[in-house]
């Protein structure tokens, strides 16, 4: 089902939490400090990263950074509940989702299931490079979970891919937040949710403007977004 790194220097907590993750089906490794947790992230060892923001030393927002500086791993973060500041640096670094601290088990477990969902299923339903989805100067091959942006490999996180593919296979229609968030993130929009703007513009820096200056991704107020077709 795939092997979890948990990295928390809470000692109680983390073992608890590594319990109930492995009696799901998961392989799980608990580290307790931010710098072994980046090391053992870049092992090529794990399918999912859950790093807790507030570490001593090496905090989880610079292991997040040291991370995302060398792989594409999914990363879920365990932030402060109502900590908005740390929740949204996390995914403007490449965080793939957030759980906000104390959590139950199972909306954790929960999380990880949805980001590993179709990162997996990619791993397992390998196909021809022939098979892809094309909209303007974005390719896309889903099954591989690739993505060129004028002939060159777009950098994407596992959620940021989501959400993109999302848009393109809805290319000129607009597709609400609410659709987003159960698509993309495998959970209900929640109030005051800022997540998906957060990735959204990601993307947006990463495909850069159009000639005319405007976005590739529009948003489209008190609707949601959509992706420009040309």
């Amino acid at each position: 089902m795939g092997k979890v790194l948990l990295v928390d220097d809470d000692i109680e907590l983390s073992s608890m939490l590594s319990e109930y993750i492995a009696r799901e089906g998961f392989d799980v490794d608990i580290v307790h400090d931010g710098e072994a947790g980046v090391s053992a992230a870049l092992s090529g060892a794990y399918s999912i990263v859950v790093l807790d923001v507030m570490m001593p030393s090496v905090g989880g927002i610079e292991a997040l950074r040291r991370i995302r500086g060398q792989s594409r791993i999914p990363v879920l973060m365990l932030t402060a509940r109502g900590d908005d500041v740390d929740r949204i640096v996390g995914l403007e670094l490449g965080a793939d989702d957030y759980v906000p601290k104390p959590c139950t088990p199972r909306e954790l477990v929960a999380r990880i299931r949805a980001i590993l969902r179709r990162t997996q299923d990619a791993s397992i339903n390998v196909e021809s490079e022939g098979s892809t989805l094309a909209v303007g100067p974005l390719v896309m091959w889903p099954q591989m979970r690739r993505t060129h942006w004028h002939g060159k490999e777009l950098g994407l996180t596992s959620t940021e891919y989501n959400l993109l593919e999302i848009l393109a296979r809805s290319a000129g229609r607009v597709v609400s937040k609410g659709e987003l968030s159960e698509q993309g993130l495998g959970r209900p929009l929640a109030r005051f949710d800022r997540s998906i703007d957060v990735h959204l513009s990601s993307i947006r820096h990463k495909l850069g403007p159009r000639s005319d200056g405007r976005p590739w991704i529009e948003t489209v107020r008190g609707l949601g977004y959509q992706l420009i077709r040309e």
